[in-house]
């Protein structure tokens, strides 16, 4: 008998009904919302999916039988491109890449950057699939974070939010570390203080921090570094006023640059320049070499992170343990659901550490008046 020249027809959504004399959207549900059928019409439906060769409506079909996607997601505060930018946020995914490695999981990196509606987050988060999330340093009003609760999977935070209930927190103590490096830096003599941050809100504000929304909820890493210095300031019998604080909205090198050359101008008398991360601190360098400036004769500068071009540079600064803190949250979500015995939050240690760039106040006389 002569073989057909007709071409093999591929079973689809269609002729999967037709066989089982169901409708499309049955069959549909068997993938996409499997809580609608029983076990048996689903199993029905897969049986002769695999006996057609139909894969189902997209690559996930396996995992929704399993309930399993295989993925961790990663709900990041920035652009995407931010995160192979930053090398802080580089360090982190690099320890729980490892730790999903080590447990067959892949990584699903979704940015939550700013400007996005409430709606196009939701499609974005319940369009993800994972099976639980990691929430990188998110405030706690972002719309992202919202969809992600709604989702109901398990979550384990990294830095902030700090209020979510039962949720696991991995981070650091950021108000002592930057409380401790401010002290050294009293101790040095310094009584002039200028902090170069990130954004601290979600409107937009290149310019001069508000001191007075130090103590509102928000974006909890850079305020507690801010309110750190405070704190040793007042300690040490400083006013307030001997601190002027500018902020960026975004986060490079070249916003670091920027920043310190509007807030020495706005206060040249500053001798100790603090800023909250290594990337900004580094733009503050480059400012200074270009205006002359003998670091840290005239201007002593720190950071905070300890990400390898700072340490190259010998920046004096706060070295957090960012690899360590990935792969620690990738271990708290992979053991899920249970939690049993893992602290509300978990605080890792950071050190100090003492470059070139910080010293005793050696000229005041410097700025013109």
């Amino acid at each position: 008998m002569p073989r057909s020249r007709q071409p093999h027809r591929q079973a689809t959504l269609a002729s999967i009904a037709a066989e089982l004399k169901i409708s499309r959207t049955t069959v549909s549900n068997a993938y996409n919302r499997p809580d609608q059928l029983s076990a048996e019409l689903r199993e029905r439906v897969f049986e002769v999916a695999r006996r057609r060769g139909y894969a189902g409506p997209d690559p996930i079909a396996r995992s929704l039988r399993t309930r399993k996607a295989g993925a961790v997601g990663v709900l990041l505060t920035e652009a995407l491109s931010y995160s192979f930018r930053d090398p802080a946020a580089m360090s982190f995914l690099s320890g729980l890449s490892e730790a999903c490695e080590s447990a067959g999981q892949g990584l699903l990196l979704i940015p939550a950057g700013p400007g996005r509606t409430d709606t196009e987050a939701a499609q974005v988060v319940h369009g993800s699939s994972v099976d639980g999330f990691i929430v990188y340093s998110v405030p706690p009003e972002d719309p992202y974070l919202a969809a992600v609760l709604e989702r109901h999977l398990p979550i384990v935070a990294c830095d902030q939010p700090r209020d979510l209930g039962a949720v696991p927190v991995v981070g650091i103590d950021d108000r002592r570390s930057m409380r401790d490096l401010a002290t050294h830096l009293i101790g040095l003599g310094h009584r002039e203080f200028g902090i170069v941050c990130m954004r601290l809100g979600h409107t937009r504000n290149d310019g001069v921090a508000d001191l007075s929304t130090l103590d509102t909820p928000g974006f909890h890493v850079q305020r507690e570094r801010l309110l750190g210095v405070r704190d040793a300031m007042r300690d040490a019998g400083l006013d307030d006023a001997n601190l002027t604080v500018v902020e960026r909205y975004t986060h490079t090198s070249e916003d670091g640059l920027s920043a310190t050359a509007q807030l020495m101008k706005i206060n040249p008398r500053v001798t100790a320049l603090m800023c909250t991360t290594d990337v900004l601190a580094l733009g503050a360098l480059t400012w200074a070499h270009q205006a002359g400036l003998d670091v840290p004769g005239h201007l002593s500068i720190t950071g905070f992170d300890g990400v390898d071009e700072a340490m190259r540079e010998g920046l004096t600064t706060v070295s957090q343990p960012q690899k360590d803190k990935g792969r620690r949250a990738g271990e708290l979500l992979l053991a899920a659901p249970s939690h049993s015995g893992t602290p509300e939050v978990e605080t890792l240690d950071t050190h100090l550490v003492f470059g070139k760039t910080s010293g005793p106040v050696e000229s005041t006389g410097w700025y013109a008046e």
